[in-house]
Formats: structure tokens, C-alpha cells, sequence
């Protein structure tokens, strides 16, 4: 059941894709309570907690899987700094579902705005959920269901099908904030193929631009850009280019005249363009809340789409403000009032502020405006709404521009009603083994939002990472959509060859392509069906404590849980297991020991490069031999790690990885296979399978 309540006047999200018709009664609840409805200083929903009560969802955020204890805002923020005490990251997901310990019914939440939600999970009153709706008009949808995983489907249904991109987007991608050349790119792929490391993409950040300017290539560094793609399409590698949101104020660069020559930025409150500061230096802001600026901004893209790029990632769109040009003359003015003879400790933290309060501070982003069809409508409004809109925009723009083939498109920021546009990246994490963790413990809560192409960057953006936590991660991101190593300008390079460790890398690296046939079927299965992907083992056995408390594994799909290990120097780690399970212990897609594990706790030994999958019992999960690209992987020979004490039916997704028609694309095996050993196959392709 769902049911729909409005107050005062929202602006339209989009993130809803059915028509639910509104309730005309008062909103009497008996689970939540609403306080202080319609005011100007915002609404406040209240629900008492019991002891045992857990709280799941709001998508990417930091801490755990049961959001119970801390205090979240929905509030998109760029910062790198993904540390327990903070309260937002990238993206604004503002789907819960409370489930109580006992005697009362579950229930979702969703609130539906593009301001600042604050959701206070027992951190104020440990007895206490407490929603903040800052100010404005919103949306309140009320979920019933009989189950979490019921729960979740339903929602899915509400808000629409999640992106799908094209299945070489699945292959492993290597990226780095520093490739500065065409030769730097060669490199890249030069190693990845002379030492057998599969490779699908290498990513390219701010360095490829003429002067970080969107839409253009730096002609000394990548000349001839249209044959340099080609050169790399036939090594059977794609190049993903990044696009920031901010475009350069510059005299004679044509996205910038036609920007401002129709209006399509966002303005100040007297109408003229808003400045603010951005990679490029003095910047505005496309106005994609605005559909004609919107559609204008798409349209770009196919600057490089005709050039042969079939993929992009988009980046400070929260959008991230190094300053506005109206508090930096403020700020210039105020450090010319300090002197030296005259600084105690009191006047340098002021001078010290002055400096480093100029980023992303909430006033500015109070002073500019929108245009939503005609109205003006101030950026705070609408702030979470943002970075979604830009990757709309681009989601739009490939409709028109791509029509039959999927592009790849994922963004840093978002809020739910994008996942029909784009993926995510988890943004700039740190090379530390607490982020690893975090990395794993966020992919449930954003399926349930809808994002299920999904992933960080493996081996840390920001510090150092090292040989092993490198290893482990890439343990952990062999199963994640978007698979990609990814670091920053002045930290440790972290290539796999860098670590003199090639073989390990091969295997693990290799394993992904080896179980791309499942990944790829529970992902689009996930897709059609408004599922989820990455499942909480509390999802799968509510009725077991133990598993209820377990968040350092998840169910991957139908038939396998995964038990990373995110310890330095570890050679094993506790494994919680619900029911009796097959546990393949892998170090390659040929190397592995396999034994059968009865429920409950266990300590599993996993040296560095080795990889534990667990079978449930009665499931199957299909290998492919494998390849250097996705194109080169076979589906039509599987080999099939399984626990069949009866009968286990697998059912087998595939398409041509392009047709943004799956239906008509796709098609289905099942795959049965009977305690004897015995193997069917049957559906529109010849399969060839056989047990290990």
C-alpha cells in the first residue's frame, strides 16, 4: 500500500514516475507523527523508537547499514572527507524503511523535495526518529508491506526503472587524476595488455580539456582526438571523459556565448548571470532546472559523442563552489584589514576562516535562482535537485542524439529520480581500510533508492593507498557495476603494475570477467524487476538475530553472499553463515578450494588475493572462461559453481550489452541442474555447461 500526502506547495521533482493520487484526509498516522505541518520554518515528523528498532536506506551516506544512532541530512556536499562525523555526502536519497523489533508494522518513508531533509535516527533521543523538513512545500509517501524486500519493490515500482548502461561498462576501468596526454592514455593500456590484465575503459579526467573548459580537448596534448578513439576502440578499449559542471567565462568559447546569449545560466537576484569559481576559474552554472537550458546543455555532449566516446562521468554537480565572486571581493576586503603587530589567536582563526569558509558556504547558495518553467525559484530550494539535472540532461540528450545504443553515464551527485537517468560513483574517498567498508556497506542502501550501477573508487581517491588494501579492495569491487580504479593527483600512483605484483592482479582482475555472465544477469534481473542487487543478509533472514546484526557481508544476487576482508594484514575473517553453504575460496577463476560450511559462525582463512563466495544451497552461479574485454567473455560455455542437494534452476540474463530495448534484446536460459549431476538448458541460445 502507498499512500500519497501534500503539504503546502512542492516543486516537482520528478523523482516519482506513477501518478499516486493524494489523500484528501488528515494525515493520521499511527506510526509517525506529523508536528508543526505547513509552517515556514518547516515540518517535523516524529516516530517513537524501541529497543531493537532499525532504520535502512538514504542511499549513499556514512556509518552502516541500520542508520540507527547518528543524524543525516539530505543536503548534496562536496566533500572528500568521508569521516563518521559528518552529516551528507554527495548525494540526497531520502528513502527509509523503519522496521520495527516487534509488535508494531513496518513502514517506508519517502519525501519527496529538492531541500535540505534532516532525518535524526535516535542521535537527539535515542527513543526517538525525528524528520526535519527545512522549509517549503513537499511530498510524504507512506509505504506498507509485508516484507523489506516487498517494501523495496514497491517503492522501485513508484519511482521507475533504474539506469542501464551498455554491458561494456562492466569490464574494469582504469582512471587517474593526472593523465595528461594521449601517450600517458597508451601507456595505461600498453601495460594492461603485455601482462594479461583485462581492461575495458580509461577514464579521463579534468586534463584532457583546452584549459578545463567542458565540451573541448586539449589539441597539443590528444591531437587528432576523433583517431585517437578509434586507435583505442580497436584494442577494444573505451575512453570516458569527465564534465564538470561549471563553464569558463570566456570571450569566443561557444558554450559560454550561447549560455549567455539565451539566458540558460543560473542568475543572481537582479537577474544578471551568477559568478562563482570552479576548476575553470570564473564560472556559471548551466541552469539544467530550466528545460530549454537543460536540453541546450545535452545537446553538447554530442561534441564528443561524434568524435567516437560512448561514455562520461559527471562531476562537481552538487555543484561544488569554490567561491562566489561576490564573497571573494568581501573576503579580499576583509584580509587587507589584518596586520601582523595585531594577530592573536582569536584574529587568526578569523583570518584563518575568512580563507577557508569560501567553499560551498550555504549563503551562497542562497543567493541565486532557477528558472522552472517562468518561476524564479531560489537554489537552496531546489539544491539537492541540482547534479541529478545535469546528468538528466545528458540521460535526455543521448535519447535523442543515441537512440539505439546505450551510453554510459554516471555522476557524483544525485538525489532518487536520476537512477532512471545515470549511475553513481561514491565520490572522492580516501585510501584508508575504514572506506573499504564504508564502500561495501552503501551499495544495499542505494538499490534500495533505485542506483544499481554503482561504485567507488577501488584503492582510495585522496592518500596512499597500499599493495594490500589495493588487493582487498579490488576483492570487494570484482563485484560492483561500475569497477574502477581511481586516484588523485599527488597520491601514490595506483596502477596494478606500480606494486610488482602483476599475477595477483591478473587473477583477481581476471575472476571479474569470469563471473560477468551472473553479474550481468542479477544486475539486469535487478533492473526489470525493481530489485535489488546487493541485499543485507537482515533482508534475506529477518527472523535471525544474528543475521540481522551482521553488516560486513551481503547477498549479491540470487545465489552467492560475499564476506570481504577490510582488515590490514588479515589472512582470514569471521563469517556468520544464516543456513549451510558451498564456499568456494577462489584465487582465480581455475585456482580454488571448495568446501561445505554448516550455518553459524565460522573463522575462514583468505590469504591476500584470494576471494570468498559462498553458494546458497539449491542455487547455481554460471563462469565464463573469462577474456582481456567484455567482448572477448563467452557465455555460450559456462562452467557452474553450485550446492545442489535437490535442484537448483538458474535463470540466465543476456543481450547484446548495446539495444536500449532490452526486451526486445534480452532473452532468458534456464539452466536446471539435479542432485545426480544432471544439466538442462533451454531457452533462445545453445548453452554448454558443466559442474565444478
Amino acid at each position: 500500500m502507498i499512500r500519497k500526502y501534500v503539504f503546502g506547495e512542492p516543486i516537482e521533482t520528478d523523482a516519482v514516475e506513477i501518478r499516486i493520487p493524494a489523500e484528501t484526509k488528515a494525515f493520521t498516522e499511527d506510526h509517525i507523527r506529523l508536528l508543526s505541518p505547513g509552517r515556514q520554518g518547516g515540518s517535523v515528523f516524529v516516530c517513537p523508537m524501541s529497543d531493537g528498532d532499525r532504520i535502512y536506506g538514504l542511499g549513499e551516506n556514512v556509518r552502516g547499514i541500520n542508520k540507527r544512532g547518528w543524524i543525516y541530512e539530505s543536503n548534496c556536499s562536496d566533500d572528500p572527507n568521508h569521516t563518521e562525523e559528518k552529516h551528507s555526502l554527495y548525494g540526497a536519497h531520502n528513502f527509509l524503511i523503519f522496521e520495527p523489533a516487534g509488535g508494531r508494522e513496518r513502514f517506508g518513508l519517502f519525501i519527496d523535495c529538492g531541500q535540505k531533509v534532516i532525518f535524526d535516527c535516535g542521535y537527539t533521543d535515542r527513543k526517538q526518529l525525528r524528520i526535519t523538513v527545512a522549509e517549503g512545500g513537499f511530498v510524504l509517501y507512506i509505504l506498507e508491506n509485508e516484507s523489506l524486500l516487498d517494501m523495496v519493490h514497491e517503492f522501485r515500482s513508484m519511482i521507475g526503472r533504474s539506469y542501464i548502461p551498455p554491458k561494456w561498462a562492466f569490464g574494469y576501468g582504469q582512471s587517474r587524476w593526472g593523465y595528461r596526454s594521449a601517450e600517458d592514455v597508451r601507456q595505461i593500456v600498453r601495460e594492461h595488455r603485455d601482462q594479461g590484465v583485462p581492461l575495458d575503459s580509461v577514464y579521463m579526467d579534468i586534463d584532457y580539456m583546452e584549459r578545463f573548459k567542458d565540451f573541448t580537448v586539449d589539441a597539443g596534448r590528444f591531437p587528432d582526438f576523433p583517431e585517437f578513439v578509434e586507435e583505442m576502440s580497436r584494442q577494444h578499449i573505451h575512453l570516458v571523459p569527465i564534465i564538470d559542471a561549471g563553464v569558463k567565462i570566456e570571450k569566443g568559447y561557444p558554450v559560454y556565448e550561447e549560455g549567455l546569449a539565451n539566458g540558460y545560466f543560473c542568475k543572481n537576484e537582479d537577474g544578471t548571470p551568477f559568478v562563482g569559481g570552479a576548476w575553470p576559474g570564473r564560472v556559471h552554472f548551466p541552469d539544467v532546472l530550466n528545460p530549454d537550458a537543460r536540453k541546450w546543455f545535452g545537446d553538447w555532449y554530442r561534441v564528443l559523442l561524434d568524435a567516437g566516446i560512448e561514455g562520461f562521468w559527471n562531476d562537481m554537480n552538487e555543484p561544488a563552489l569554490f567561491y562566489s565572486e561576490a564573497y571573494l571581493q568581501e573576503a579580499f576586503r576583509k584580509l587587507t584589514s589584518f596586520r601582523t603587530d595585531d594577530l592573536d589567536i582569536w584574529k587568526f582563526f578569523e583570518l584563518k576562516g575568512t580563507v577557508l569558509s569560501m567553499a560551498n558556504r550555504p549563503e551562497d547558495f542562497r543567493s541565486f535562482y532557477h528558472n522552472m518553467n517562468g518561476k524564479m525559484i531560489r537554489h537552496d530550494r531546489v539544491h539537492n535537485l541540482y547534479g541529478s539535472n545535469m546528468t538528466r540532461a545528458a540521460g535526455e540528450a543521448f535519447e535523442r542524439l543515441s537512440p539505439e545504443k546505450r551510453i554510459l553515464i554516471f555522476s557524483r551527485s544525485s538525489c532518487i529520480g536520476m537512477h532512471r537517468c545515470g549511475g553513481i560513483w561514491m565520490g572522492d574517498n580516501q585510501s584508508w581500510w575504514s572506506h573499504l567498508l564504508m564502500n561495501m556497506q552503501m551499495l544495499p542502501s542505494l538499490n534500495m533508492c533505485g542506483f544499481l550501477y554503482i561504485g567507488a573508487d577501488l584503492g582510495g581517491f585522496g592518500s596512499d593507498t597500499t599493495a594490500d588494501l589495493l588487493i582487498r579492495w579490488l576483492e570487494l569491487g570484482i563485484f560492483t557495476p561500475l569497477m574502477r580504479n581511481h586516484s588523485s593527483m599527488g597520491t601514490r600512483e595506483q596502477e596494478f603494475y606500480r606494486f610488482g605484483e602483476p599475477e595477483t592482479f591478473q587473477k583477481i582482475i581476471g575472476l571479474r570477467y569470469a563471473l560477468l555472465p551472473y553479474l550481468y544477469s542479477e544486475f539486469m534481473k535487478a533492473a526489470l524487476s525493481g530489485g535489488m542487487m546487493f541485499i543485507p543478509l537482515a533482508f534475506v533472514w529477518p527472523e535471525d538475530g544474528m543475521a540481522v546484526q551482521t553488516e560486513d557481508q551481503l547477498m549479491v544476487g540470487e545465489s552467492l553472499m560475499i564476506a570481504p576482508v577490510y582488515r590490514q594484514n588479515a589472512a582470514g575473517r569471521y563469517v556468520y553463515l544464516p543456513e549451510e553453504m558451498k564456499l568456494y575460496r577462489m584465487r582465480s577463476a581455475q585456482d580454488m578450494d571448495v568446501e561445505i560450511l554448516e550455518a553459524g559462525h565460522h573463522f575462514v582463512r583468505a590469504e591476500l588475493g584470494e576471494v570468498l563466495i559462498f553458494v546458497r544451497a539449491d542455487h547455481l552461479v554460471p563462469l565464463a572462461e573469462g577474456g582481456q574485454y567484455v567482448e572477448q567473455v563467452n557465455t555460450s560455455s559456462l562452467r557452474l559453481m553450485h550446492f545442489v542437494k535437490e535442484e537448483a534452476v538458474y535463470q540466465l540474463y543476456d543481450d547484446d550489452g548495446y539495444s536500449r530495448n532490452v526486451e526486445l534484446a534480452g532473452h532468458l536460459t534456464e539452466i536446471r541442474v539435479t542432485a545426480g549431476g544432471g544439466i538442462t538448458a533451454e531457452g533462445a541460445m545453445p548453452l554448454k555447461c558443466e559442474l565444478i
